[in-house]
């Protein structure tokens, strides 16, 4: 089932994707936008993830997710001092959430460095996003890993030639705390919600047509 607004927010979720579509960013900037908490947001780049997904648009995120959140950015050189920086920050209970932008798959990104990010986490109560761009999921604690990709916008009732809401392809593979699927997300600024809407309605062969639900509109965070 998709995420709800009962649902708890787990210390660490991993968003994988490319830095070409930058789409893992745009939901992980939805769900703050629903975080229902104030404080700065430490964000966390390395080297790597900087040149090649540039730096956060600090006026432009502030538009979405609100002034109450301003963005204390981190650049670190090393995938390693990226992971001390977001380990620090998670200590701090003062701040809303830590997001860490980690490229590729660097070795010292293991099992145990996820160990250690969750459990500073579930002690401040201070929740990571973890943005990996171009990298290949390995071993994590994370209770919910999602792969994100850039999807069609929505038609745009004012001017046909013209982009709608935003859309994204989200498909949660590995998740501790409910059934994995895939869902296509567009984020309503105006009643902050993501809309969700599960792209495969087909039924097992032989079963026959089967009714299409209206969409779910459920909110994150």
């Amino acid at each position: 089932m998709p995420p709800t607004s009962e649902t708890r927010l787990p210390a660490v979720t991993e968003a994988f994707g490319t830095a070409r579509d930058a789409a893992a960013t745009a939901l992980v900037l939805a769900q703050l936008d629903t975080l229902g908490r104030s404080g700065p947001i430490l964000w966390v780049q390395d080297r790597l993830s900087a040149q090649e997904g540039g730096l956060p648009y600090t006026r432009g995120i502030a538009g979405i997710i609100g002034e109450d959140k301003p963005i204390l950015r981190v650049a670190a050189r090393t995938a390693a001092e990226a992971l001390w920086a977001m380990e620090e920050g998670l200590e701090c209970a003062a701040l809303s959430a830590v997001i860490g932008e980690v490229w590729g798959t660097p070795r010292v990104l293991d099992f145990t460095a996820s160990k250690r990010l969750a459990l500073r986490s579930q002690r401040s109560g201070v929740p990571l996003w973890l943005l990996r761009p171009d990298a290949e999921p390995g071993l994590s604690v994370a209770p919910d890993r999602w792969h994100v990709s850039a999807a069609l916008s929505t038609p745009n009732m004012l001017d046909s030639r013209a982009p709608g809401t935003p859309r994204w392809m989200a498909d949660l593979f590995r998740s501790r705390r409910r059934p994995p699927g895939i869902w296509m997300v567009a984020h309503d600024r105006a009643t902050h919600r993501l809309h969700l809407d599960a792209p495969l309605r087909d039924g097992a062969v032989g079963t026959g047509p089967q009714p299409i639900p209206a969409p779910d509109t459920r909110a994150v965070g």
